[in-house]
C-alpha cells in the first residue's frame, strides 16, 4: 500500500472517531399515544463529545411555538404537573390540549457538533362524550325532518347510532326504512315523515376509547290534518254564500240608483262655468251716436 492509500485510511478512521464522539439526540419513541388523565412520557437521550453540562431545552410546536421545558424549570401549563430525568419529561395528568409536536434540543458548546433536536409526537385519546342532540318537538305530516347528534371532545371522532323507543334504528338504508343514518356526521335524515315516524328519539357516540355516551330522549311527534267531507262541503257552502250577497248588494245599489247619482254627481262638478261678461265703467262710456226724437 503506497503512502496515499495509508493517509486516506487514516483520515478515514479520524473522522468515524470524531462522529461516534460528537453529540448526538435520540427517542425511544417517536410517537406517543395515551388516554387522557394519564401520564406521557417523552423520551429524549443524548452523548456528548466533551460537554458535561449540556442545556437542555424542550418546546411544543403549533401556531406559535411555546417553552415546555427552559432554564432549568418548566413554563406555562406545564409547571407543576412535569418532571424531567435527564432530558426525557414526563407529563401528569394529560388532556387534549396537550396533544401536539414536542422537540427535544440539546446544545453542548464544547463539542465538535455543539447542537441536537429530536421530535416527539404525543396523541391524548379521550373516550365519548355526552352528545348534544337536536330533536324538533312536532313535524306536519309529509314533511322531509333532519336529526342532528355531536360530541365535539371524542378522540378519536366517535360514530354514531340512533334511537327509537329504545331500539337501534338500523344504519342501512332500504327501500323499507322511510330514513337514513350518516354514522359518521351523525344526522338522520326523514324525506317524508309520517304518523308511524312519532316517537322518543335519542342519539349515542361511541369510539374505541371509552364506554359509548348517550343523549337524553327527546319526543318527535307528526301532525296530520285531516279535512273531513263535512268541513269541505261547509266551506264550499260558505264561499257560494257570500258571493251570491256579494251580486244581490251590486244589483240592490243599481236599482236605488245610487250608481248613477254618484255618476252624475261626478258629472257636475267636472262641468264647464263660462266667465261672467265684462262690465262697463260709465266714465269711459262714450256717446258715438244721437238718437232722433
Amino acid at each position: 500500500m503506497d503512502s496515499i492509500g495509508i493517509l486516506s485510511l487514516i483520515f478515514l478512521v479520524l473522522l468515524q472517531s470524531l462522529a461516534s464522539l460528537s453529540l448526538t439526540v435520540s427517542t425511544s419513541k417517536a410517537t406517543v399515544v395515551v388516554h387522557e388523565n394519564t401520564d406521557a412520557v417523552l423520551s429524549c437521550q443524548f452523548k456528548t463529545e466533551k460537554e458535561t453540562n449540556p442545556r437542555i431545552e424542550w418546546k411544543k410546536k403549533g401556531k406559535d411555538i411555546t417553552f415546555v421545558y427552559f432554564d432549568g424549570k418548566f413554563s406555562g401549563s406545564f409547571a407543576g404537573r412535569a418532571k424531567i430525568e435527564g432530558a426525557t419529561v414526563t407529563l401528569h395528568a394529560v388532556t387534549q390540549k396537550d396533544s401536539g409536536l414536542y422537540r427535544c434540543e440539546v446544545s453542548a458548546p464544547a463539542d465538535h457538533t455543539n447542537l441536537g433536536e429530536i421530535n416527539v409526537t404525543l396523541n391524548v385519546l379521550v373516550p365519548p362524550h355526552t352528545p348534544s342532540c337536536e330533536v324538533p318537538s312536532s313535524v306536519l305530516s309529509g314533511a322531509g325532518v333532519e336529526l342532528h347528534c355531536k360530541d365535539k371532545l371524542s378522540v378519536p371522532p366517535p360514530t354514531y347510532i340512533w334511537y327509537k323507543d329504545n331500539k337501534a334504528l338500523s344504519t342501512t338504508h332500504t327501500t323499507d326504512t322511510s330514513f337514513s343514518m350518516d354514522t359518521d356526521k351523525g344526522t338522520l335524515k326523514f324525506k317524508s315523515v309520517s304518523k308511524a315516524d312519532s316517537g322518543q328519539y335519542r342519539c349515542e357516540a361511541s369510539n374505541s376509547v371509552g364506554a359509548p355516551k348517550s343523549c337524553v330522549a327527546h319526543h318527535m311527534k307528526v301532525i296530520e290534518y285531516q279535512l273531513s267531507m263535512t268541513t269541505l262541503i261547509a266551506g264550499a257552502v260558505g264561499l257560494f254564500l257570500l258571493i251570491v250577497m256579494c251580486c244581490l248588494g251590486v244589483c240592490f245599489c243599481h236599482r236605488r240608483g245610487c250608481c248613477k247619482k254618484k255618476e252624475q254627481k261626478g258629472r257636475s262638478t267636472n262641468s264647464y262655468n263660462p266667465p261672467p261678461p265684462p262690465t262697463r265703467n260709465p266714465k269711459n262710456y262714450k256717446h258715438t251716436q244721437s238718437f232722433m226724437i
